[in-house]
């Protein structure tokens, strides 16, 4: 049984602390229960790992891919965005740009503003004045 040193790996693997951090994730799955790609030779974890990785049994690029996976908290799901949902208002300038029909078939109408309008009502809106206390 001979045992396996980081010099023995450092030529798959070339930063010797990426080394240990990938072997001692690979002694973690082993000893969740992940298939050995070697004899075990009466060898605990962490040897076995690393010398999974010097046998290349078992690629270092993987390994890295499932540590980096298994250490992140958020995982970003692409999903459908939500339909537009029609801005209720109670304005009649609201009421006048976009008139709503009168068949009830069940058809959503949307609020359509046009440029102009949008730089109309932009101009119209006023900064916000100071307050004594603010200005203090």
């Amino acid at each position: 049984m001979a045992r396996v040193t980081v010099e023995d790996c450092i030529d798959k693997v070339e930063n010797r602390f990426e080394l240990v951090l990938l072997a001692s994730h690979r002694a973690r799955l082993l000893a969740a229960g992940a298939p050995l790609t070697i004899d075990r030779d009466r060898d605990k974890n962490p040897v076995c790992a690393l010398r999974e990785i010097g046998d290349e049994t078992i690629t270092a690029d993987d390994l890295k891919e499932q540590l980096i996976h298994s250490m992140q908290k958020y995982v970003e799901v692409d999903e459908p965005e939500a339909e537009t949902v029609p801005l209720l208002s109670s304005s009649p300038a609201a009421a006048a740009v976009a008139p709503q029909s009168s068949s009830d078939d069940g058809a959503v109408q949307f609020d359509r503003m046009s440029e102009e309008d949008l730089l109309r009502g932009l101009e119209n809106l006023a900064p916000p004045t100071e307050t004594d206390e603010e200005a203090e």
